[in-house]
């Protein structure tokens, strides 16, 4: 069984600190990834994909090694806080699942190349009904099962929808503040609410409603811990939501530009509305 691809601290690469951590100092990778530094935006999303497909961030998995080195790098003035990787922009982050007799094997990839690998336990093919040996799974949300057959175009895979990534945002997000000033998050929950609903409107009570209230409060409020947090308003989305739909490269285009055109930097906000939906469709894209 393949154990996880970071280095132990004997086999990390000896780095330049004026030259920040890069990929190949925690991961078995190569090529230009290797040479690439850590960048905060890469660590966002890939927790991002954990949180959409494990349900949580693992404590030791490639996520919080990525976070960990960002903010290193982000310290010591090596990369800027929406700072991301150009090939990781490019070849996105995915997570993809192999059923096994027990449960399942779980291996994670930043530009096509494999960071994480481990098991995890599952109620395996009997309980499932997926071939025994299963080779490779969908995306999933939240850990949900897929079965395959090796061939990567014919597996049944479980999309993310927009509702799960918007919750998904609220779980990566839980203690941020929604956006008081320029209502950045009310106009991305929105356009998110509005491509789920197939309506161009903000229903009275939905959930846009209830994130543009949350920024009302927020002007008029003093203290910080008593504002209202985006946790708080993208809690259990799919429940609220009257549709959903799995998330396509021109919904997360659409919360993209609402986000940015409410904010002064033009820059998504990891780990945002627009930084998840964006990672969500590229998990989408990967499935399929």
């Amino acid at each position: 069984m393949s154990q996880d691809q970071q280095r132990s601290d004997q086999q990390q690469h000896h780095h330049n600190p004026g030259e920040g951590i890069k990929y190949g100092d925690v991961f078995r990778v190569t090529g230009d990834l290797a040479g690439k530094t850590v960048a905060p935006r890469d660590a966002s999303l890939m927790q991002s994909a954990e949180n959409i497909v494990l349900g949580q961030t693992r404590r030791t998995g490639p996520a919080a090694t990525m976070q960990a080195a960002a903010a290193q790098n982000e310290s010591a003035g090596l990369a800027a806080h929406y700072q991301d990787t150009d090939i990781s922009q490019e070849k996105g982050v995915t997570i993809t699942e192999t059923i096994v007799p027990g449960g399942r094997i779980i291996t994670e990839f930043v530009a096509g190349q494999v960071v994480g690998q481990y098991e995890s336990p599952g109620p395996g093919d009997a309980a499932s009904g997926c071939p025994s040996g299963g080779s490779h799974g969908g995306i999933n949300n939240r850990g949900a099962e897929s079965c395959g057959n090796g061939d990567e175009g014919n597996t049944d895979s479980t999309t993310i929808t927009i509702g799960e990534a918007l919750e998904a945002a609220g779980q990566a997000a839980q203690d941020k503040l929604v956006e008081q000033t320029q209502q950045s998050d009310a106009a991305a929950i929105q356009a998110a609410e509005a491509r789920a609903i197939g309506l161009n409107i903000t229903m009275p009570g939905g959930v846009a409603a209830q994130a543009q209230a949350a920024a009302d409060a927020n002007v008029m409020t003093t203290r910080d811990e008593d504002k209202t947090k985006l946790g708080d308003v993208l809690s259990d989305v799919v429940v609220k939501l009257p549709a959903d739909k799995p998330v396509e490269r021109e919904d997360a285009v659409k919360v993209v530009g609402a986000e940015i055109r409410n904010k002064e930097d033009a820059r998504t906000s990891p780990p945002g509305v627009a930084a998840i939906m964006a990672a969500a469709a590229r998990l989408n894209e990967s499935a399929t």
